[in-house]
């Protein structure tokens, strides 16, 4: 946790406890005894997304473990977080996971079978043929404990891990990475892990992982070098964004990368 605006820890412990109520701004901000423009402000240089965004994306968390833990219709899971049109919930979930709810509740033996092909690489360097006038973003991941597994990290367009990443790649340990032909912009760099270990289930609702995100924004300007990053992967925390996208989708993307520059 941060000691900067403490009392937002007590919000986030709130919203976590009431995630299925209706959560409107009035009611979060007086958590906080603050105006809701001022909380709005404070919430988001705390952690690095608006409240309702916030609670919108632990809603979705919500809804990807019922798909897998309930046998609730898509419907009826759209209604439990509060969406009212499965048109609108399928949309929302499709954008911000990487793949519609139905797709997603059947997408066990297709994680098992990622996974499976991951383990066997002898090589996780992707080839890149192609160099060109943009800028590269390099860096370190290093972990706060112990670990054996992938690490997936990404450039985002939000400060959390949702949709696809615009460069991404998959390490098989901790060290050094770097995304090649970044255009001019402001991405978030995220990462997260899966231990040897995992089960599918633990791949498809990841909410032990080790995880990584920067709240600052990386800028990149046209002839300018950016500044190495460092980041270290922890634990979660609570005010951590919940990882929305479907980390076997980033497995199956960078296996179909690895398996077109061996051809």
């Amino acid at each position: 946790m941060n000691d900067r605006y403490s009392e937002i820890d007590e919000v986030i412990a709130y919203i976590h406890q009431h995630i299925y109520d209706p959560l409107p701004l009035s009611r979060l901000a007086k958590q906080a005894s603050y105006s809701p423009y001022h909380f709005t402000r404070i919430f988001k240089e705390r952690i690095g997304l608006p409240p309702l965004y916030f609670v919108s994306s632990l809603r979705l968390q919500k809804a990807k473990d019922l798909l897998l833990q309930t046998n609730l219709s898509i419907r009826d899971i759209g209604l439990e977080i509060g969406q009212q049109s499965l048109g609108t919930f399928t949309t929302r979930f499709t954008e911000r996971v990487g793949m519609t709810p139905s797709d997603f509740r059947n997408s066990r033996l297709q994680t098992d079978r990622h996974f499976r092909l991951l383990r066997k690489l002898d090589d996780w360097r992707e080839k890149n043929f192609i160099v060109d006038q943009h800028a590269r973003v390099e860096g370190t991941i290093r972990t706060s404990v112990p670990f054996e597994g992938i690490i997936l990290i990404g450039l985002f367009a939000k400060p959390i891990p949702e949709g696809l990443p615009i460069h991404g790649t998959l390490l098989s340990s901790p060290g050094e990475f770097c995304f090649k032909g970044v255009k001019p912009g402001t991405y978030y760099l995220m990462a997260t892990s899966i231990s040897w270990g995992s089960q599918a289930l633990d791949i498809l609702l990841p909410h032990t992982t080790l995880r990584t995100r920067s709240r600052e924004p990386i800028v990149v300007k046209p002839y300018y070098p950016v500044p190495y990053q460092v980041v270290t992967l922890h634990v979660p925390r609570p005010d951590d964004p919940p990882i929305l996208i479907s980390l076997p989708l980033l497995m199956n993307i960078f296996l179909n990368r690895v398996n077109q520059h061996s051809n």
